[in-house]
């Protein structure tokens, strides 16, 4: 299992919500680029960067593409991108900048068709973002709560031949309230594919809890408000997760 620090930008600068909320937003840097090379020189093997503008207006004439491109060039490791890429031509141009992978989540839920054409173009650079509440599936920008069970979403997923899924629980993120392991054990126990835990992670303890699920599929964990507010020290938790001689 790997630790994946998170860099949510909007309006060009480093922030993070609680639980997807606009309103209660928190800014920690105005240097994305420089936090990525922070969390690089911490031993972080990908990096997990959100579009918090596209995602909320669900478009990518966003301002935010020449920091994330910049981002791309400045560090060495991976860099999966998630936050309003809704069509080919913003996967493309995303991958051609530079970015290793690309997250969807509106348009997966949205359009089974265009999915499958993106894995059969994509394949390994595709992760699916199942964003839940209370089970159910969310999407545009977490505002608008589907029918759709989340383990189901994960099978149908499974079955189109995707590799990588995160699960979020919308309720935790920004909490700092630790994971859902209920909920990440059963998408884990549903699907065999990788999974990555997102929402809550708030603690050492919380990553021990998760590194627990290694066995069972779990390939990392995404972590944003507990190291930048110091309650998770990165390195430290790389090496606690990191594989022992």
């Amino acid at each position: 299992m790997i630790v994946i620090p998170a860099i949510d930008i909007k309006d060009g600068q480093v922030v993070r919500l609680l639980k997807g909320q606009v309103e209660q937003t928190t800014v920690y840097s105005d240097d994305p680029v420089a936090i990525a090379k922070k969390w690089q020189g911490c031993g972080a093997q990908w990096l997990h960067v959100v579009d918090l503008d596209a995602a909320m207006t669900g478009t990518q004439a966003s301002q935010n593409f020449e920091v994330i491109s910049r981002i791309a060039t400045a560090v060495q490791i991976p860099i999966q991108l998630g936050g309003g890429i809704r069509n080919k031509y913003d996967i493309a141009r995303y991958l051609s900048s530079g970015v290793s992978r690309i997250i969807l989540g509106t348009k997966a839920v949205e359009n089974r068709e265009f999915l499958k054409e993106v894995l059969e173009e994509w394949k390994g650079q595709i992760v699916v973002s199942i964003d839940c509440m209370d089970g159910k599936v969310a999407h545009h920008g977490w505002k608008e709560l589907s029918n759709i069970q989340a383990v189901d979403f994960a099978k149908e997923l499974k079955g189109f031949g995707l590799e990588c899924l995160i699960y979020t629980d919308i309720s935790r993120d920004g909490t700092l309230s630790g994971p859902n392991v209920a909920g990440l054990t059963q998408i884990l126990d549903s699907v065999n594919m990788s999974v990555i835990a997102s929402g809550g992670i708030g603690s050492m303890e919380d990553i021990k809890a998760l590194l627990e699920l290694e066995s069972r599929g779990l390939w990392g964990v995404i972590t944003g408000k507990a190291i930048y507010e110091g309650k998770i020290d990165l390195r430290e938790a790389i090496n606690l997760c990191s594989p022992k001689e």
